[in-house]
């Protein structure tokens, strides 16, 4: 999927929205909502929400839109931020409206509502960051953009009869 930068830009205004106190949102939450909403969406469905592209970053994959989006939400009068006072405060994001999720299924907002009662509820800015410093996050150098299919493998599993010929078909596919 291409990068859609609207619906980039909605996703963000609805996790702002949603997320009823904007002390339990901040930044590093909002970039892992993010995160995982897209990479949860194309483990379940082959496809990622938004298309975006994550780097790594100190504190986990960022996407690679989040200050553009943010900025031009703030332009268009969607979405206020008010900057930490001192170090270790979130960033504060209130969305002024619910965004147009027309481009959504159900099936996605669902998805992300589970993500944003998920990390907004039960995890602090660095529980969930160090929950995004997997194997992904080791084997990729700094800056470097993260490929959504790195995260099927972010688990170890066993190989099983039915992975087998799934991989037999699919080498068959691409030798004919």
């Amino acid at each position: 999927m291409r990068f859609n930068p609207e619906k980039f830009k909605a996703l963000v205004q609805y996790i702002c929205y949603r997320c009823d106190n904007p002390r339990l949102l901040g930044k590093v939450k909002l970039n892992k909502i993010l995160w995982f909403s897209d990479m949860l969406n194309f483990e379940a469905t082959g496809k990622a929400l938004t298309g975006e592209s994550y780097v790594k970053r100190q504190f986990g994959p960022v996407p690679s839109h989040i200050d553009s989006a943010v900025e031009e939400l703030q332009q268009e009068n969607k979405l206020s931020v008010r900057l930490p006072d001192a170090a270790y405060e979130p960033t504060l994001f209130f969305a002024a409206e619910s965004p147009d999720l027309e481009a959504f299924s159900s099936a996605e907002i669902s998805l992300v509502e589970r993500m944003i009662e998920d990390i907004c509820r039960n995890h602090t800015a660095t529980s969930i960051s160090n929950l995004t410093h997997d194997v992904i996050y080791d084997l990729a150098e700094m800056g470097e953009t993260i490929p959504y299919e790195a995260f099927l493998a972010s688990e170890p599993g066993e190989i099983n009869a039915r992975d087998l010929e799934w991989a037999r078909t699919e080498l068959a596919g691409a030798a004919g």
